[in-house]
Protein backbone atom coordinates (compact mmCIF):
# COMPACT_ATOMS: atom_id res chain seq x y z
CA UNK A 1 0.00 0.00 0.00
CA UNK A 2 1.45 3.57 -0.99
CA UNK A 3 1.97 5.73 2.00
CA UNK A 4 -0.05 8.43 3.28
CA UNK A 5 2.08 11.70 3.14
CA UNK A 6 1.14 13.79 6.03
CA UNK A 7 1.24 17.93 6.46
CA UNK A 8 0.32 18.53 9.79
CA UNK A 9 -0.70 21.88 11.34
CA UNK A 10 -0.47 22.92 14.69
CA UNK A 11 2.28 20.16 15.10
CA UNK A 12 3.50 21.82 18.56
CA UNK A 13 0.38 21.31 20.32
CA UNK A 14 -1.71 18.51 22.09
CA UNK A 15 -3.62 17.71 19.12
CA UNK A 16 -0.84 17.76 16.30
CA UNK A 17 1.15 15.50 18.90
CA UNK A 18 -1.37 12.50 18.99
CA UNK A 19 -0.94 12.40 15.21
CA UNK A 20 2.46 12.50 15.35
CA UNK A 21 2.49 9.76 18.18
CA UNK A 22 0.19 7.53 15.33
CA UNK A 23 2.46 7.91 12.71
CA UNK A 24 5.55 7.20 14.70
CA UNK A 25 3.61 4.11 15.58
CA UNK A 26 2.61 3.14 11.94
CA UNK A 27 5.68 4.14 9.89
CA UNK A 28 4.67 1.57 7.23
CA UNK A 29 1.44 3.26 6.61
CA UNK A 30 2.39 6.96 7.23
CA UNK A 31 4.79 9.64 6.12
CA UNK A 32 4.88 12.94 7.74
CA UNK A 33 6.19 15.82 4.62
CA UNK A 34 5.52 18.60 6.71
CA UNK A 35 5.13 20.24 9.95
CA UNK A 36 3.28 23.86 10.78
CA UNK A 37 3.20 25.86 14.43
CA UNK A 38 3.00 29.24 15.34
CA UNK A 39 5.53 30.50 16.37
CA UNK A 40 8.21 27.36 18.68
CA UNK A 41 10.55 27.42 15.71
CA UNK A 42 12.51 25.10 18.37
CA UNK A 43 10.27 22.18 19.02
CA UNK A 44 8.76 22.38 15.34
CA UNK A 45 12.47 22.02 13.82
CA UNK A 46 12.84 19.01 16.55
CA UNK A 47 9.89 17.24 15.69
CA UNK A 48 11.16 17.93 11.85
CA UNK A 49 14.12 15.85 12.54
CA UNK A 50 12.03 13.14 14.58
CA UNK A 51 9.52 12.40 11.84
CA UNK A 52 11.45 13.15 8.59
CA UNK A 53 9.68 16.16 7.96
CA UNK A 54 10.99 18.21 4.31
CA UNK A 55 9.18 21.50 4.69
CA UNK A 56 8.30 23.66 8.24
CA UNK A 57 6.14 26.71 8.52
CA UNK A 58 6.02 28.99 11.10
CA UNK A 59 2.80 31.42 10.98
CA UNK A 60 3.87 33.70 13.16
CA UNK A 61 7.81 33.37 13.28
CA UNK A 62 9.88 35.64 16.29
CA UNK A 63 12.17 36.08 13.39
CA UNK A 64 10.84 36.99 10.17
CA UNK A 65 13.86 35.79 8.29
CA UNK A 66 13.88 32.16 9.89
CA UNK A 67 15.97 29.49 8.22
CA UNK A 68 16.63 25.80 9.43
CA UNK A 69 19.32 23.92 7.56
CA UNK A 70 17.95 20.29 5.91
CA UNK A 71 14.34 22.18 5.53
CA UNK A 72 12.61 24.27 3.14
CA UNK A 73 11.24 27.03 5.31
CA UNK A 74 8.16 29.07 5.03
CA UNK A 75 6.74 31.67 7.15
CA UNK A 76 2.60 33.51 7.89
CA UNK A 77 -0.28 32.58 6.47
CA UNK A 78 0.37 32.04 2.88
CA UNK A 79 3.14 29.73 4.18
CA UNK A 80 0.35 27.55 4.92
CA UNK A 81 -1.17 27.60 1.97
CA UNK A 82 1.57 26.73 0.19
CA UNK A 83 2.52 23.94 2.42
CA UNK A 84 -1.16 22.32 1.27
CA UNK A 85 -0.49 22.96 -2.23
CA UNK A 86 2.81 20.88 -2.08
CA UNK A 87 2.38 18.55 -4.51
CA UNK A 88 4.04 15.46 -2.05
CA UNK A 89 1.02 16.35 0.58
CA UNK A 90 -2.09 14.13 0.15
CA UNK A 91 -3.25 14.46 4.14
CA UNK A 92 -3.31 17.41 5.44
CA UNK A 93 -4.31 17.80 8.82
CA UNK A 94 -5.84 20.96 10.77
CA UNK A 95 -4.82 21.25 14.56
CA UNK A 96 -4.65 24.61 15.04
CA UNK A 97 -6.48 26.94 16.95
CA UNK A 98 -7.77 30.65 15.55
CA UNK A 99 -8.36 31.69 12.10
CA UNK A 100 -5.23 31.51 10.26
CA UNK A 101 -5.53 28.09 8.37
CA UNK A 102 -8.89 28.98 7.10
CA UNK A 103 -7.31 30.09 3.25
CA UNK A 104 -5.29 27.04 3.52
CA UNK A 105 -7.82 25.07 4.53
CA UNK A 106 -9.95 25.83 1.70
CA UNK A 107 -7.25 25.31 -0.40
CA UNK A 108 -6.66 21.92 0.44
CA UNK A 109 -10.49 20.75 -0.21
CA UNK A 110 -10.37 22.90 -3.36
CA UNK A 111 -6.81 20.52 -4.13
CA UNK A 112 -9.01 17.60 -3.51
CA UNK A 113 -6.71 15.97 -0.74
CA UNK A 114 -8.09 14.44 2.07
CA UNK A 115 -8.34 16.75 5.22
CA UNK A 116 -8.15 15.71 8.90
CA UNK A 117 -9.69 18.77 10.70
CA UNK A 118 -9.81 19.60 14.49
CA UNK A 119 -10.07 23.42 14.34
CA UNK A 120 -13.37 24.34 15.13
CA UNK A 121 -12.67 28.16 14.15
CA UNK A 122 -13.04 27.09 10.34
CA UNK A 123 -16.21 25.84 10.89
CA UNK A 124 -17.84 27.86 13.47
CA UNK A 125 -17.08 31.33 11.74
CA UNK A 126 -15.86 30.27 8.01
CA UNK A 127 -18.14 27.31 7.26
CA UNK A 128 -20.31 28.56 4.44
CA UNK A 129 -17.07 29.39 2.86
CA UNK A 130 -15.38 25.69 3.38
CA UNK A 131 -18.18 23.08 3.63
CA UNK A 132 -19.05 23.65 -0.15
CA UNK A 133 -15.75 23.11 -1.16
CA UNK A 134 -15.38 19.47 0.03
CA UNK A 135 -15.62 17.12 -3.45
CA UNK A 136 -16.78 13.78 -2.03
CA UNK A 137 -17.69 12.01 1.16
CA UNK A 138 -15.30 11.58 4.31
CA UNK A 139 -13.00 13.92 2.31
CA UNK A 140 -13.31 16.30 5.49
CA UNK A 141 -12.67 13.91 8.68
CA UNK A 142 -13.54 15.42 12.28
CA UNK A 143 -10.60 14.96 14.77
CA UNK A 144 -12.03 16.52 18.06
CA UNK A 145 -13.25 13.61 19.88
CA UNK A 146 -17.09 13.96 20.02
CA UNK A 147 -17.13 15.09 16.04
CA UNK A 148 -15.39 12.30 15.63
CA UNK A 149 -17.08 9.73 17.55
CA UNK A 150 -20.53 11.43 15.45
CA UNK A 151 -18.82 10.49 12.79
CA UNK A 152 -18.33 7.49 12.61
CA UNK A 153 -21.67 6.82 14.44
CA UNK A 154 -23.25 8.52 11.28
CA UNK A 155 -20.88 6.68 8.55
CA UNK A 156 -22.83 4.19 6.82
CA UNK A 157 -26.34 6.01 7.90
CA UNK A 158 -28.68 7.93 5.23
CA UNK A 159 -28.81 11.42 6.38
CA UNK A 160 -32.82 11.35 6.43
CA UNK A 161 -32.54 8.65 8.88
CA UNK A 162 -30.85 10.48 11.62
CA UNK A 163 -32.99 12.23 13.84
CA UNK A 164 -30.53 13.93 16.47
CA UNK A 165 -26.86 13.78 17.64
CA UNK A 166 -25.50 13.79 20.96
CA UNK A 167 -21.94 15.38 21.96
CA UNK A 168 -20.92 14.41 25.52
CA UNK A 169 -18.99 16.87 28.08
CA UNK A 170 -17.07 15.20 31.40
CA UNK A 171 -18.68 18.64 32.38
CA UNK A 172 -14.95 19.85 33.47
CA UNK A 173 -14.01 20.91 37.26
CA UNK A 174 -17.51 22.14 38.00
CA UNK A 175 -20.15 20.23 37.35
CA UNK A 176 -21.64 19.22 40.44
CA UNK A 177 -20.71 23.09 41.96
CA UNK A 178 -23.69 24.72 43.64
CA UNK A 179 -24.84 28.47 42.64
CA UNK A 180 -22.83 30.02 45.33
CA UNK A 181 -19.69 28.26 44.74
CA UNK A 182 -19.27 29.46 41.35
CA UNK A 183 -19.11 32.63 42.47
CA UNK A 184 -15.55 32.12 43.84
CA UNK A 185 -14.23 30.04 40.80
CA UNK A 186 -10.86 31.28 40.30
CA UNK A 187 -8.62 31.07 36.90
CA UNK A 188 -6.48 28.27 38.98
CA UNK A 189 -9.65 26.08 39.65
CA UNK A 190 -10.87 26.53 35.89
CA UNK A 191 -7.31 24.86 34.75
CA UNK A 192 -7.34 22.03 36.78
CA UNK A 193 -9.55 20.16 34.57
CA UNK A 194 -10.72 16.20 35.86
CA UNK A 195 -9.79 14.30 31.90
CA UNK A 196 -8.10 16.87 29.69
CA UNK A 197 -4.42 18.17 29.76
CA UNK A 198 -4.75 21.00 27.10
CA UNK A 199 -3.74 24.74 27.24
CA UNK A 200 -4.97 27.55 28.81
CA UNK A 201 -7.61 28.90 27.05
CA UNK A 202 -9.31 25.32 25.86
CA UNK A 203 -9.32 24.47 29.51
CA UNK A 204 -11.49 27.43 30.65
CA UNK A 205 -13.76 26.89 27.46
CA UNK A 206 -13.98 23.55 28.97
CA UNK A 207 -15.02 24.58 32.71
CA UNK A 208 -17.72 27.14 31.39
CA UNK A 209 -18.87 24.66 29.17
CA UNK A 210 -18.77 27.71 26.17
CA UNK A 211 -16.49 24.50 24.55
CA UNK A 212 -19.31 22.37 24.24
CA UNK A 213 -21.73 24.71 22.67
CA UNK A 214 -19.31 26.02 20.54
CA UNK A 215 -19.00 22.37 19.22
CA UNK A 216 -22.66 22.26 18.95
CA UNK A 217 -22.11 24.82 16.26
CA UNK A 218 -19.38 23.36 14.96
CA UNK A 219 -21.34 19.77 14.79
CA UNK A 220 -24.42 21.81 13.14
CA UNK A 221 -22.18 22.69 9.72
CA UNK A 222 -20.11 19.25 9.73
CA UNK A 223 -23.20 17.25 9.84
CA UNK A 224 -26.00 19.53 8.42
CA UNK A 225 -28.34 19.49 10.64
CA UNK A 226 -30.51 22.55 12.84
CA UNK A 227 -29.73 23.45 16.45
CA UNK A 228 -32.65 21.50 17.77
CA UNK A 229 -31.18 18.19 16.28
CA UNK A 230 -27.60 18.96 17.79
CA UNK A 231 -27.50 18.57 21.80
CA UNK A 232 -24.82 17.65 24.10
CA UNK A 233 -24.88 15.92 27.65
CA UNK A 234 -22.79 15.99 31.13
CA UNK A 235 -21.07 12.02 30.99
CA UNK A 236 -18.45 12.27 33.88
CA UNK A 237 -16.78 9.32 32.85
CA UNK A 238 -15.65 11.04 29.20
CA UNK A 239 -16.13 7.00 27.95
CA UNK A 240 -18.34 7.90 25.41
CA UNK A 241 -17.59 10.78 23.41
CA UNK A 242 -20.92 11.20 20.69
CA UNK A 243 -24.17 9.25 20.15
CA UNK A 244 -26.28 9.32 17.01
CA UNK A 245 -30.08 8.38 17.68
CA UNK A 246 -32.36 7.19 14.44
CA UNK A 247 -35.77 8.03 13.36
CA UNK A 248 -36.54 4.42 14.61
CA UNK A 249 -35.59 5.04 18.24
CA UNK A 250 -32.58 3.64 18.31
CA UNK A 251 -29.19 5.45 19.20
CA UNK A 252 -25.53 4.75 18.45
CA UNK A 253 -22.71 5.54 20.35
CA UNK A 254 -18.93 5.32 20.95
CA UNK A 255 -16.99 4.62 23.62
CA UNK A 256 -13.36 4.69 24.12
CA UNK A 257 -10.61 5.89 26.17
CA UNK A 258 -10.39 9.55 26.86
CA UNK A 259 -7.00 9.81 24.29
CA UNK A 260 -7.25 11.55 21.07
CA UNK A 261 -4.68 9.48 19.55
CA UNK A 262 -7.96 7.28 18.60
CA UNK A 263 -9.83 10.08 17.12
CA UNK A 264 -6.79 11.32 15.64
CA UNK A 265 -6.12 7.48 13.88
CA UNK A 266 -9.92 7.20 13.22
CA UNK A 267 -9.36 10.33 10.51
CA UNK A 268 -5.94 10.12 9.00
CA UNK A 269 -6.36 6.14 8.50
CA UNK A 270 -9.71 6.02 7.23
CA UNK A 271 -11.47 3.49 5.91
CA UNK A 272 -8.94 1.45 8.16
CA UNK A 273 -8.81 0.87 11.81
CA UNK A 274 -5.58 0.32 12.90
CA UNK A 275 -4.82 -2.18 15.71
CA UNK A 276 -4.57 0.59 18.59
CA UNK A 277 -5.48 -2.27 21.08
CA UNK A 278 -2.50 -4.15 20.65
CA UNK A 279 -0.09 -0.53 20.85
CA UNK A 280 -0.82 0.70 24.55
CA UNK A 281 -3.93 1.81 24.12
CA UNK A 282 -6.20 -1.44 25.28
CA UNK A 283 -10.27 -0.75 25.29
CA UNK A 284 -12.32 -0.48 28.45
CA UNK A 285 -13.47 -3.70 29.72
CA UNK A 286 -17.21 -3.87 29.86
CA UNK A 287 -17.80 -4.55 33.80
CA UNK A 288 -16.55 -0.59 33.73
CA UNK A 289 -18.50 0.61 30.99
CA UNK A 290 -20.23 3.57 32.35
CA UNK A 291 -23.32 5.13 30.48
CA UNK A 292 -24.65 7.92 33.42
CA UNK A 293 -25.41 11.10 31.79
CA UNK A 294 -27.52 14.16 32.65
CA UNK A 295 -28.39 17.58 31.35
CA UNK A 296 -26.77 20.80 31.31
CA UNK A 297 -27.96 23.37 33.80
CA UNK A 298 -28.14 26.52 31.62
CA UNK A 299 -28.11 28.55 34.22
CA UNK A 300 -25.16 27.16 36.49
CA UNK A 301 -23.31 27.17 32.56
CA UNK A 302 -24.65 30.36 31.06
CA UNK A 303 -21.58 30.31 28.15
CA UNK A 304 -22.83 26.89 26.78
CA UNK A 305 -26.66 28.45 26.63
CA UNK A 306 -25.36 31.79 24.83
CA UNK A 307 -23.15 29.65 22.06
CA UNK A 308 -26.38 27.42 21.80
CA UNK A 309 -28.30 30.47 20.60
CA UNK A 310 -25.33 31.96 18.81
CA UNK A 311 -25.98 28.92 16.44
CA UNK A 312 -29.56 29.18 16.66
CA UNK A 313 -29.54 32.88 15.34
CA UNK A 314 -26.33 32.24 13.02
CA UNK A 315 -25.27 34.91 11.17
CA UNK A 316 -23.07 37.24 12.65
CA UNK A 317 -23.21 35.90 16.26
CA UNK A 318 -20.97 32.63 15.86
CA UNK A 319 -18.23 34.64 14.59
CA UNK A 320 -18.55 37.48 17.56
CA UNK A 321 -18.88 34.86 20.16
CA UNK A 322 -15.61 33.23 19.76
CA UNK A 323 -14.04 36.89 19.60
CA UNK A 324 -15.66 38.20 22.57
CA UNK A 325 -14.82 34.53 24.44
CA UNK A 326 -11.35 34.60 23.27
CA UNK A 327 -10.82 38.49 24.86
CA UNK A 328 -12.85 37.11 27.97
CA UNK A 329 -11.25 34.05 29.06
CA UNK A 330 -7.57 36.34 28.49
CA UNK A 331 -8.91 38.94 31.35
CA UNK A 332 -10.14 36.11 33.49
CA UNK A 333 -7.26 34.12 33.27
CA UNK A 334 -4.74 37.60 34.01
CA UNK A 335 -7.40 37.78 37.10
CA UNK A 336 -8.74 41.10 35.92
CA UNK A 337 -12.44 39.91 35.70
CA UNK A 338 -14.54 37.05 37.49
CA UNK A 339 -15.39 33.71 36.41
CA UNK A 340 -19.22 35.30 36.63
CA UNK A 341 -18.41 37.54 34.47
CA UNK A 342 -16.90 35.91 31.41
CA UNK A 343 -20.71 34.97 30.44
CA UNK A 344 -22.11 38.74 30.93
CA UNK A 345 -19.25 40.14 28.71
CA UNK A 346 -19.73 38.14 26.10
CA UNK A 347 -24.04 38.48 26.57
CA UNK A 348 -23.59 42.26 26.18
CA UNK A 349 -21.02 41.78 22.86
CA UNK A 350 -23.60 39.74 21.59
CA UNK A 351 -26.91 42.00 22.22
CA UNK A 352 -24.78 45.31 20.73
CA UNK A 353 -23.24 44.02 17.75
CA UNK A 354 -24.96 40.57 16.50
CA UNK A 355 -27.39 42.11 13.68
CA UNK A 356 -25.23 42.32 10.27
CA UNK A 357 -25.05 38.75 8.56
CA UNK A 358 -21.11 38.56 7.03
CA UNK A 359 -21.77 37.92 3.39
CA UNK A 360 -17.71 37.18 2.92
CA UNK A 361 -15.44 34.70 4.26
CA UNK A 362 -13.26 38.02 5.02
CA UNK A 363 -16.33 39.93 6.58
CA UNK A 364 -16.85 36.76 8.83
CA UNK A 365 -13.18 36.84 10.01
CA UNK A 366 -13.28 40.50 10.99
CA UNK A 367 -16.54 39.45 13.00
CA UNK A 368 -14.26 37.98 15.18
CA UNK A 369 -11.64 40.64 15.74
CA UNK A 370 -14.42 43.04 16.04
CA UNK A 371 -15.95 40.83 19.09
CA UNK A 372 -12.64 40.74 20.89
CA UNK A 373 -12.31 44.28 20.92
CA UNK A 374 -15.11 45.15 21.69
CA UNK A 375 -15.01 42.46 25.00
CA UNK A 376 -11.69 44.37 25.96
CA UNK A 377 -13.20 48.03 25.82
CA UNK A 378 -16.02 46.19 28.26
CA UNK A 379 -13.59 44.55 29.95
CA UNK A 380 -11.17 48.14 30.50
CA UNK A 381 -14.27 50.04 31.70
CA UNK A 382 -15.25 47.59 33.98
CA UNK A 383 -12.00 48.15 35.83
CA UNK A 384 -12.19 51.43 35.35
CA UNK A 385 -15.74 51.61 37.25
Amino acid sequence: MKKIRLAVTGATGSVGGAVLDICARFPQFFEIRALAAKSNAKKLTELGRRHGAKLLCLTEPEDKNWREEGFTCLSGVNGLTEMVEEPSVDHAVFASSGVAAIKALQKALMRGIDVSLANKESIVVAGPWVMPLIKRADQLRPVDSEHSAVWQCLRDAPKEEVSRIWLTASGGPFRDYSAAQMEGVTPEAALNHPVWKMGPKITVDSATLMNKGIECIEAMQLFGLPAERVGALIHPRSQVHGMAEFIDGTVRLLLSQADMRLPAAAAIAWPRRLPLAENALPPIEPKDWDLCFREIDEKLFPCFALAREAGRLGGAYPALLVGADESAVRHFLNHEISYRAIAEIISEVLEACGEKTPQTLEEAVALVETGEKMADKICRDRRNR
